[in-house]
């Protein structure tokens, strides 16, 4: 399983960035996460193909839309209003099982992340 994503950088609050991930092959439940400093891996948006549904943190709800290239196994995160707060390093992840929770933990394949700065 390979994973890259890209697209991050650096922005000023109030501005919009849009995150990449290529994967190697296609899987039905991809999502994108996120860790700042000294906290805990927190699930940001995930995408269901089987049926088309989302799931988002309470926290972008309204900013951010994920979406998903099923032909081309790409997966997307479209982050508009960014605050400092979204300042972290996004990781796209997969997984192949039945679901797709908005929990790191759940989720068995991970990229190596891009930094996003909002100053």
């Amino acid at each position: 399983v390979q994973l890259v994503e890209s697209g991050g950088g650096s922005v000023r609050a109030g501005g919009s960035l849009t995150l990449y991930c290529a994967a190697s092959r296609f899987f039905p439940c991809m999502g994108w996460f996120r860790q700042a400093p000294g906290n805990s891996r927190e699930g940001v948006a995930v995408i269901d193909s089987d049926d088309g549904s989302t799931k988002y943190a309470d926290s972008v709800k309204g900013r951010f839309t994920v979406s998903k290239d099923n032909a081309k196994n790409t997966l997307f995160l479209q982050m508009n209003a960014l605050k400092p707060g979204d300042t972290a390093m996004y990781y796209c992840a997969v997984r192949l099982n039945s679901g797709c929770p908005l929990l790191a933990k759940d989720f068995p394949y991970w990229g190596q992340g891009t930094q996003v700065t909002v100053s």
